[in-house]
């Protein structure tokens, strides 16, 4: 998800170190659909390092398994980093290298299941007039597979994550569309995107995701109760203040 620090970046001198730290600030966002849950999200610029932080951080959350599938737009860091993620080296036939045989990038074995799928959206004057899906990792079956079993959708898109945008900017006024409030300092910038993000799990209802209860009534959760994570919904006062524990 797009937005800027300062001034945008058509407008920032590399010249001038007063606008490092200014300019388009993008957020990295791994979203499950099912539970409406932000897995990770990693503020900065739009290039490899923030893609392998964002799917490194996923592998962590899932305890080194793979989603069921990933899904994103056509940027390309995304599929280096999860197959870097997500494999292993495959030494390949044995044998001592023969002199004068070229150096070739090391095999890699892909985890069993790793499905990753793109969709590319061609845009002319503001309206989406073409819609390109194409499966990188694994096969058609696989998706096909894993589409037909979803609670979610029976197509590969990125509706779910793009509405989620559409949430966060609503929470966060610094990444309003035509706005005066956008942030004016990078630090405070990524403060306020990942406490919007994160609140958001265990402090925000989703309508779509409430439950009936025995007795007839609506019962509101949020992105964490439908992920198992939590039995209520958090106060802010108890979010912000429930002891953080940190694991070697």
């Amino acid at each position: 998800m797009w937005a800027f620090v300062g001034k945008k970046q058509k407008n920032c001198d590399p010249a001038d170190p007063g606008d490092d730290h200014k300019g388009d600030y993008w957020d990295h966002v791994a979203f499950d659909p099912e539970h409406k849950l932000v897995l990770a999200v990693v503020p900065g610029a739009r290039d490899g390092e923030s893609a392998r932080e964002v799917v490194g951080e996923v592998k962590d959350r899932l305890g080194g398994r793979p989603p069921g599938s990933f899904t994103s737009d056509e940027h390309a860091p995304y599929e280096p980093a999860i197959v870097e993620a997500y494999s292993e080296p495959d030494p390949g036939p044995g044998g001592p290298r023969r002199p004068g045989r070229p150096r070739v990038a090391p095999r890699r074995r892909l985890a069993p299941g790793l499905v990753y799928a793109t969709v590319c959206k061609e845009r002319k004057g503001g309206r989406v007039v073409s819609i390109r899906r194409a499966v990188v990792l694994g096969d058609e079956a696989a998706v096909e597979e894993i589409l037909k079993d979803s609670v979610c959708s029976r197509t590969i898109n990125t509706s779910f994550v793009e509405r989620r945008h559409a949430t966060d900017r609503g929470q966060n006024a610094r990444k309003s569309r035509r706005t005066y409030r956008f942030s004016k300092d990078w630090q405070v910038h990524e403060a306020m995107t990942y406490f919007t993000a994160y609140r958001y799990n265990f402090c925000w209802p989703v309508r779509t995701l409430r439950v009936k209860g025995e007795d007839g009534r609506w019962r509101q959760r949020t992105p964490a109760m439908a992920a198992g994570l939590a039995d209520h919904v958090w106060s802010l006062e108890e979010w912000i203040t429930f002891p953080a524990v940190q694991y070697n």
